[in-house]
């Protein structure tokens, strides 16, 4: 997706999936169906033409890239493609409607940000664990670890979506800026601390960005807050919601050792209090900008690419160099770095799951099931790969050495929603040596603790009614919390007093009972 706005909400489904959009309506796991024969209705019969769910506007230029993909499909395979485009602000509830309605499109993007547990609750996903060894291209593209930690209650319902081993939110900033003003490289927490208080001070812009999406990833999220500087120290944490704008709890890191995972709320977690306390500071100090609540993704990413922001939130994707060009013209002679403060450096092994964020999903009543996962297939070859996904050859893009790419045109597929493989995306020409570096130490599994919750998912079901209303009250006084809009200790008492009222016991004891169950069995 592109570098900034419904772009940095989709391609980055991480920030999405944890800082606001809730899940709350969304159902549980148990007594999911499974298939073994990947048939949906229609299933293997004679289909020339597969409908796709793809979120956001169609890339500039598509109408060329098509003709060129649907040419080939039909040589190599005897069908084509009619993908359909759907705006971000609509995507999650308009593609969940038309699962429901049973229309027969063939593949969509789902997640757990999204509408994926509801849809594998109502069995109209079909789980592809079985078939993707069926097809040697896509198989070959796929890390059986990754394969492994996206299993839901030991089945596959999606084709994880990823260009990295693991995901990492850290921070772009002004190196510019930066040097200006004397700080020079940032490596830790309390460089990035004092950087933000000299641009605040000196340069008269916003130090930091932060969107409304945001609010969850600020303080008490896995397995850092963004601004926690005690999880940055120890990026050994695990937390765990039933629902993606609910309740965080913390849940112990020996659980597999004593059989307990000993969910805790996250007020109670080393180094919260204190990163609320900071985050508050921050807010009223004018680091921060005052509308997080209100701003949404794509204006903080304009507003860092017009110059106004110092620093604004990352993924470890390789795409936040993006922003560099629109940056230089607004900005001449401006330089961004990516900052990641971990205590110890690239040698931290921060806990990860590895769960994707994004998954490409069959439709149970799509026309050709088989065909979709030959789609899958066929743009897993890196010849299609790189057709779908930057464009033709010599107009949209070309290629710069072995592993990088110029891009040419304003075309901008979403490849994260349909054909994102780690062992075949480029990286852009202009990427900052910093992002590079974190890139690439991102590729490999073995940089990376496996958290010992990985592959947990907790059921909502049994606590459905209780996690509404709790998700109800994190809107009205977590979120507040999070950005600092309130004293740390009055605000904290009314969130406690509401979610206590709106049923965190059961929340917490429901945790700990799936939670361990899950231990028992891993």
């Amino acid at each position: 997706m592109p570098a900034t706005s419904p772009a940095g909400l989709s391609r980055r489904g991480f920030l999405a999936a944890t800082g606001g959009l809730s899940l709350a309506s969304l159902l549980g796991l148990n007594g999911c169906g499974d298939s073994s024969s990947g048939s949906g209705s229609g299933s293997g019969g004679s289909v020339d033409n597969l409908a796709l769910l793809l979120p956001g506007d169609a890339p500039k230029g598509w109408d060329a890239v098509l003709a060129k993909v649907n040419e080939k499909l039909k040589k190599d395979l005897g069908f084509t493609i009619s993908p359909q485009f759907i705006a971000w602000s609509n995507y999650q509830q308009q593609s969940l409607l038309k699962f429901t309605a049973g229309e027969k499109f063939d593949t969509a993007l789902q997640a757990r940000w999204l509408n994926m547990i509801q849809l594998v609750a109502s069995k109209s996903l079909v789980p592809v664990g079985d078939l993707i060894a069926k097809y040697p291209n896509l198989s070959k593209t796929l890390d059986s670890q990754l394969l492994e930690q996206n299993k839901w209650s030991g089945k596959l319902y999606g084709i994880p979506q990823v260009n990295s081993a693991a995901r990492l939110h850290h921070f772009t900033v002004r190196q510019d800026l930066a040097d200006k003003l004397g700080v020079g490289d940032l490596s830790t927490f309390d460089q990035l601390e004092k950087f933000w208080y000299d641009v605040k001070q000196k340069e008269k812009i916003t130090p930091v960005g932060i969107s409304s999406n945001m609010p969850d990833l600020l303080v008490a999220f896995a397995p850092v807050g963004w601004l926690n500087q005690h999880d940055w120290e120890n990026p050994h944490v695990s937390v765990q919601t039933f629902s993606g704008g609910s309740f965080p709890f913390y849940l112990a890191q020996d659980g597999k050792t004593t059989g307990s995972a000993h969910p805790i709320p996250f007020w109670e977690a080393p180094g919260v209090l204190d990163a609320l306390r900071t985050v508050r500071k921050y807010y009223l100090d004018g680091i921060i900008n005052k509308d997080a609540l209100n701003v949404d993704s794509s204006t903080i990413g304009t507003q860092f690419e017009s110059g106004r922001i110092s620093t604004r939130w990352a993924m470890t994707d390789g795409l936040s160099s993006q922003a560099l060009a629109p940056l230089r013209k607004a900005v001449p002679g401006a330089q961004i770095a990516n900052v990641i403060p971990l205590g110890g450096g690239k040698g931290a092994k921060p806990n990860q799951t590895f769960q994707a964020d994004n998954f490409v999903v069959l439709n149970v009543k799509g026309k050709s099931n088989e065909r979709a996962m030959q789609l899958e297939d066929w743009v897993s070859i890196k010849e299609n790969h790189d057709l779908l996904s930057y464009g033709v050859e010599g107009k949209d893009w070309k290629p710069v050495g072995t592993d990088k790419f110029e891009q040419l045109s304003q075309y901008a597929f979403p490849g994260f929603a349909l054909c994102w493989r780690q062992k075949l995306e480029k990286k852009i020409k202009d990427i900052t040596p910093t992002e590079e570096a974190w890139f690439d130490w991102a590729q490999d599994y073995n940089n990376f603790t496996v958290d010992p919750y990985a592959s947990f998912v907790p059921d909502v079901t049994p606590v459905k009614r209780q996690d509404s209303q709790v998700s109800a009250a994190m809107t009205q006084y977590g979120n507040p919390l999070w950005i600092g809009a309130v004293d740390v200790d009055k605000g904290l008492d009314s969130l406690k007093k509401a979610v206590d009222k709106a049923g965190l016991a059961d929340l917490q004891a429901e945790m700990e009972k799936q939670a361990n169950a899950y231990l028992k069995g891993a």
